[in-house]
């Protein structure tokens, strides 16, 4: 028995969890733990003024949230230990359940600020389109894989039909932040399989006739793009207030509770709360927060430049690329380099469907990167040569 008590980690062990433990990226691990404890302590400093505002007992978020998080813990832990064969089932079998609840979210979902994203189950509100994309991302890895390795596979037809059953729905509700986001997921995974200059052209011009027509056709696209463009022009309430916080709060912040941009930021402990960071903890948080993102992608872009499974290499750099995204299209926001788009940061911001959905991507990814023997990556099989 180990100093683990009934849970023997040591290297011998031939047990599941004893396998896991030694092929797992420890580093990475470590990170999104981390993401996942400072999303807890800034929601203690962002969610109570807004709370309270809207007549909820004051820790209302932060109950919530950590409710949230077991449940994202569980997923992230769980799935990590799957083989790369049960990752691709879980795919499967996830987006075609998950794909149905985002159409029915068009039929029965609440309109909510104009867009029907939502599905309201047991007291909780549930948006499917936040776990459609990291399952998508596999599929589409999976499907640019096999195109490059049999002749004669249309893969990338089946890709592009599953983008576009996706993004049918994503338009429909309207939600062109996520479409956007899986936009430029499809456009990485297609450029990592090989794609030529034509249908990089192709892409590219599809991206921004699809941009065009949604600033003309959907008001509120055109409003966030008049009022990023030209301030005067509408109300830029909130990316103001975000702005002052990032001055007040310095290098070192006004200090944990002395913030003030949260107690007038509708959106302080969402879309907003890198600000609410930065204004209490200083620069030196919104670094911290820089960091430990770039950590993750950087080491995984690293590991899985020793693979040499086409899926994997795909699977594994969609994935980073929808978490690194993300971040960086909140983080814009905050700073005012991006036109708003309601996209919360990863692990950080408060939200249900979020923090389960990345905990979702990231376990797939843990999944994927994990060591086998000789000194690749695990695909579920433990040999005593992959803990050496």
């Amino acid at each position: 028995m180990s100093l683990f008590g009934k849970f023997d980690l040591g290297r011998t062990n031939r047990s599941v969890l004893s396998a896991w433990w030694w092929t797992v990226d420890r580093w990475t691990l470590a990170a999104v733990l981390g993401l996942a404890m400072l999303g807890v302590v800034l929601s203690l400093a962002a969610s109570p003024a807004v709370a309270s505002k809207i007549g909820l007992s004051s820790f209302h978020f932060v109950y919530r949230q950590a409710i949230f998080l077991a449940p994202a813990l569980f997923v992230l832990l769980g799935v990590s230990m799957l083989s790369v064969r049960q990752v691709r089932r879980l795919a499967i079998l996830g987006f075609a359940g998950v794909y149905v609840l985002m159409v029915a979210t068009l039929v029965v979902g609440p309109e909510i600020k104009g867009a029907t994203r939502w599905l309201s189950m047991a007291g909780f509100s549930l948006q499917p389109s936040e776990f459609i994309k990291p399952l998508l991302v596999i599929l589409l890895a999976w499907m640019f894989s096999e195109a490059a390795k049999k002749t004669g596979v249309p893969g990338r037809s089946i890709a592009l039909g599953l983008y576009g059953l996706v993004a049918i729905v994503l338009v429909q509700q309207p939600d062109f932040g996520q479409l956007t986001l899986i936009t430029i997921v499809f456009a990485a995974i297609f450029f990592l399989a090989g794609l030529s200059w034509f249908w990089i052209a192709g892409m590219a011009g599809l991206v921004i006739a699809g941009g065009y027509s949604a600033y003309r056709m959907v008001p509120h696209v055109a409003s966030r793009v008049d009022r990023f463009l030209d301030p005067a022009s509408g109300d830029t309430y909130q990316i103001e207030r975000a702005l002052e916080a990032f001055r007040a709060g310095g290098l070192f912040g006004r200090g944990p509770g002395e913030g003030v941009v949260k107690r007038v930021l509708p959106d302080a402990h969402t879309d907003f709360i890198f600000a609410v960071a930065a204004e209490e903890y200083g620069v030196i948080a919104g670094l911290l927060i820089l960091g430990l993102f770039g950590f993750i992608v950087i080491r995984t872009l690293l590991r899985v430049q020793e693979e040499h499974d086409l899926f994997v290499q795909l699977a594994a750099s969609g994935l980073i690329v929808l978490i690194g995204v993300q971040s960086l299209i909140n983080i814009a926001v905050n700073v005012n380099l991006l036109p708003a788009k309601g996209m919360t940061l990863p692990f950080i911001s408060y939200g249900g469907s979020s923090l389960i959905a990345v905990a979702l991507a990231l376990g797939m990814l843990l999944a994927l990167t994990r060591r086998r023997a000789g000194g690749t990556l695990h695909h579920g099989t433990y040999t005593k040569r992959a803990y050496a």
